[in-house]
């Protein structure tokens, strides 16, 4: 065992921030998508309830990796200060299994989540779309404002979230970058460009009427079938792409509820690889939802990316 330890390479966090930017892992997500990879054939991950939360397990199979991330999510971690998503990744040789490398599975999860969601929404959002508006303060929310940033000319930013100082904080955070960034409310909405839901809300965030079809949204708070940030009245006149049919019916509970309640057909919705390859055409006519629940293949590609650095 300690020869296996001694013979994997080892990438902090600071290591993964230094060897992967937000650019080079929404390029790797839709390298993965575009090169023939069907998310379908992903392991579905493994849900462990435990008494503070919950122990995810995600396994995936990628060109010359396979990779293994064994995640926990314990929700009460944020009033102690801590991450609520914590993990560690490693990758091993597809063929031969032998551990590569160990991973800061938080902090590739801190980047593959925002970086899934530009992927998407660099293929659907307008060109022009400058105005911005997230749900959730945390992590999630300020790192997805650096992921449009990457794809689209953001110049507006507002911020929604149910703990005013947390709200305060994500905008202290872009204090310097020349954005025009403030708390904001559920209302902003009606001129947003862009909406982003990364909360860990149940119920839907806004009225599905305050949205423009010129407008592109992603939703990445849960992979519970009981737990929605998006109303089933949107989903029912938007473009829906999840990551795959499966995925649609058994994690994505905007998907899920919007359906049961009649809004939309299952045979409606988009898997994503179909937008990346061109196979279905993105419609401009409505607004378009990406719904994303997290899937192995993501991590492994975006670690892949860290261990292959460019130039490296």
């Amino acid at each position: 065992m300690t020869d296996v330890i001694a013979a994997m390479r080892v990438l902090d966090a600071a290591a993964i921030r230094a060897r992967v930017d937000l650019p080079r892992a929404v390029r790797a997500l839709q390298d993965a998508l575009r090169a023939g990879f069907d998310p379908d054939d992903d392991p579905p991950r493994s849900i462990v309830d435990v008494r503070h939360g919950q122990l995810l397990l995600m396994p995936a199979d990628l060109g010359r990796y396979a990779g293994q991330k064994l995640a926990t999510v314990a929700p009460a971690n944020p009033g102690r200060g801590l991450e609520r998503i914590q993990a560690v990744y490693i990758v091993l040789d597809a063929e031969t299994l032998s551990p590569v490398a160990l991973l800061d599975g938080t902090e590739l999860t801190n980047l593959r989540t925002p970086a899934m969601s530009a992927a998407m929404l660099d293929l659907v959002a307008e060109p022009d779309a400058a105005n911005l508006v997230v749900f959730g303060t945390g992590p999630q929310g300020v790192r997805h404002v650096e992921a449009m940033r990457a794809i689209r000319p953001i110049a507006r930013v507002r911020f929604v979230g149910r703990d005013p100082g947390r709200a305060e904080r994500a905008v202290a955070a872009f204090a310097a970058s020349g954005l025009d960034v403030a708390v904001g409310t559920d209302r902003d909405v009606a001129d947003a460009d862009l909406v982003v839901c990364a909360t860990t809300a149940r119920e839907p965030l806004f009225d599905a009427a305050l949205v423009r079809d010129r407008t592109a949204l992603v939703a990445v708070g849960s992979h519970e079938r009981d737990a929605r940030e998006l109303p089933g009245a949107l989903l029912g006149r938007a473009q829906v792409i999840v990551e795959t049919e499966r995925v649609s019916r058994t994690e994505a509970g905007d998907v899920i509820m919007a359906v049961e309640e009649g809004h939309l057909s299952p045979g409606d919705v988009v898997p994503m690889a179909r937008i990346a390859t061109g196979h279905v055409a993105v419609a401009r006519d409505r607004p378009r939802v990406v719904k994303t629940c997290g899937m192995g293949w993501q991590d492994l590609a975006v670690a892949q990316a860290a261990i292959e650095k460019e130039g490296a």
